[in-house]
């Protein structure tokens, strides 16, 4: 391994640029959304408006969080340089190849034991909480199922009739505004097209527009 003076310049730059980050990042978030986009209000008619600048919010509190995490591993690894123990594997207790600390100069793990790790991360079932990340309505969504009755789908089209941020491109297999919405353009009121009754002056006009789906 190299001399440990190395690897502490190293940290010691890398600690520099995420301190650094972390409060270019905070002195930007602590504008207010309204202020930083010159806005008088930052409640609005339209859910799109401000979208762009709330996502680039959003991603700047994801890299300064990220940048967070960073910094305590950093700071850990100086803390081992300093007792002599920095290169070790906590895992396997071999040193760490030297290729992998030039990357990554916080790492506590060597290469084989960092992919293990890795490979039985991706083993775990998924957090209790993504079953919230479902479409609105998820678990009422019961279009896979052999229930025909009013549930959350249907719900939810009831109100995306009168408008929601999406545009047709948005939604695969609409033509129109009127369908921009989840199974929008999908027959509404029947389970099946015979059950459908027509006047039959409407007749033709209808099949021409079902087909036209």
């Amino acid at each position: 391994m190299k001399n440990p003076d190395y690897y502490k310049k190293k940290l010691l730059d890398l600690k520099q640029e995420l301190e650094s980050q972390i409060d270019t990042l905070n002195k930007r978030g602590s504008d207010a959304l309204k202020e930083s986009v010159g806005e008088l209000s930052s409640y609005d008619n339209h859910p799109s408006d401000l979208g762009n600048e709330t996502f680039e919010r959003e991603k700047d509190l994801g890299i300064r969080d990220n940048a967070r995490i960073m910094l305590i591993k950093v700071n850990n690894a100086l803390k081992k340089l300093e007792e002599g123990k920095y290169g070790i594997c906590e895992s396997c207790g071999k040193k760490i190849e030297e290729e992998r600390l030039e990357i990554i100069p916080y790492t506590t793990l060597c290469a084989g034991c960092n992919r293990k790790e890795e490979k039985d991360l991706s083993r775990k079932s998924r957090p209790v909480e993504e079953e919230s990340l479902s479409f609105p309505f998820g678990r009422s969504f019961l279009d896979d199922t052999e229930y025909a009755a009013y549930d959350g789908e249907d719900a939810w089209q009831d109100v995306a009739r009168y408008g929601t941020a999406n545009t047709p491109q948005d939604e695969p297999g609409s033509k129109d505004y009127k369908d921009a919405y989840t199974d929008g353009n999908e027959r509404r009121g029947i389970t099946d097209r015979a059950d459908k009754i027509l006047k039959n002056n409407d007749f033709a006009e209808n099949e021409k527009n079902e087909l036209g789906r």
